[in-house]
């Protein structure tokens, strides 16, 4: 928690500038909200600063806002755990276990005093254990606690009290009293404090240009209803803070009809010396140009094929004397938009025809490709059996010659015939 204060602290520092010099001034308090705000002039700002904890319920020590308990955790059996006692400022003290009735007490001062000790008498075996104290402030959102460890023994040689951790132990002999320490004496859990008197808001103006101990006081809240305004602009009713305030935690600030003169750093200052609340949220204002006016009216246009006009009424009170105003869209802008999406359509079309015959063609070529490979294929495989048979008729010719050369021409015509015939019969198989 201190960390993220510190952070925000840091944040401020640099991004808003003069931040630094009210932390160290005479404002004290926590930096918990730092913003940058820009309106126009003329609108309304609001800068929230909300805290739950300044909500005034009016604590008569009857609300039982404050209650102190006492709890008990054993080791065994698995580590059980019970409540011991509890009490607040409007009722007595109750025991929730009645073998502790008359054993077992804390002060009834304890709230006017801050002693809120736990006495043990007659201790006993099942008193061992760890305690815990327990301060609850439901209003101011504290809790506080403390833990004890009790030992018991039945020797008196081995009482003794030291600290483990971040508890302290006490080691008592049977049958003897002891007294469990738990005192907090801030002026936060004891009576006679006014906390209509405790609970301050305060919101400071600090102009471009002007010091932070310099800056201008706006209102100053009390939680007993007490309230004080400075300067005019409260009186005008140009700054406001609801009267409610402290009823729901909402320290809210409101400028009307922001101007120029409005720019420069607010702070909202919450103070709950009762809690020790001491917080702050600053505010940079920038104010910008106002907003143009705005038509009452917006135009509309049609983009369809058919002019549609449309017709308004500029008054409503006046029924008989009506004003009709027809609005038609410009010829040109018109044409040419659907222009574009025509030529956008037949390019894509184009686009998709040309991608389908490349597609085509380069399919056809692929096949004719094929074909011709396998008609070269064809071709040489004939060729080869071409050249065979000729080697065979030459063989077979020249045998014919030089075995009847020297026979008559009729006997070599019908050899003759013969070798063609088979060459003949070949070239058909």
């Amino acid at each position: 928690m201190h960390l993220e204060m510190n952070l925000l602290k840091i944040l401020a520092v640099l991004f808003l500038p003069g931040a630094w010099g009210q932390s160290s001034s005479s404002a004290p308090g926590v930096v918990v909200e730092a913003k940058n705000m820009t309106l126009p002039a003329g609108s309304r700002a609001v800068l929230p600063c909300h805290s739950p904890r300044m909500v005034w319920t009016r604590d008569r020590l009857k609300d039982r806002q404050r209650v102190v308990h006492w709890d008990l955790v054993r080791s065994s059996p698995e580590y059980s755990s019970e409540r011991v006692l509890d009490m607040s400022p409007g009722a007595h003290q109750r025991l929730y276990n009645g073998f502790n009735k008359g054993r077992v007490s804390i002060p009834d001062s304890a709230f006017s005093d801050g002693n809120f000790s736990l006495v043990i008498s007659n201790v006993v075996t099942s008193d061992k254990g760890v305690y815990t104290c327990n301060l609850h402030h439901h209003y101011c959102q504290i809790h506080e606690s403390i833990q004890i460890q009790l030992n018991v023994t039945k020797s008196a040689r081995k009482e003794k009290r030291y600290w483990v951790g971040d508890k302290k132990v006490f080691v008592v002999l049977l049958g003897s009293s002891v007294v469990l320490p738990c005192v907090n004496r801030r002026p936060l859990w004891r009576d006679g404090l006014q906390e209509d008197q405790q609970q301050v808001a305060h919101w400071d103006f600090q102009p471009p240009g002007v010091r932070p101990d310099k800056a201008d006081r706006l209102v100053d809240l009390y939680a007993s209803g007490e309230r004080r305004d400075y300067g005019p602009l409260f009186a005008q009713r140009k700054m406001s803070v609801e009267e409610d305030a402290f009823t729901f935690g909402d320290f809210s600030l409101s400028i009307a009809d922001l101007r120029p003169v409005d720019k420069g750093l607010y702070s909202c200052h919450l103070h709950h010396h009762y809690c020790g609340l001491q917080e702050r949220r600053i505010f940079r204002l920038t104010v910008g140009p106002p907003l143009p006016p705005q038509p009452t009216t917006t135009p509309r246009t049609f983009l369809n094929d058919e002019l549609e006009p449309k017709v308004e009424e500029v008054s409503q009170n006046e029924e008989r004397s009506r004003v009709v105003n027809v609005f038609l869209p410009e010829q040109r802008g018109y044409f040419v938009q659907h222009l574009g999406y025509f030529l956008a359509i037949f390019l894509l079309l184009a686009v998709i025809v040309v991608a389908v015959i490349m597609l085509t063609r380069r399919r056809k070529k692929r096949e004719l490709e094929y074909e011709h490979g396998r008609s070269v294929r064809v071709n040489v495989s004939s060729g080869d059996e071409i050249a065979l048979d000729c080697a065979e008729l030459k063989t077979c010719n020249q045998e014919c010659l030089n075995s009847d050369y020297k026979n008559n021409l009729l006997k070599e015509k019908d050899m003759t015939k013969d070798c063609n015939r088979e060459f003949d019969g070949k070239m058909w198989k």
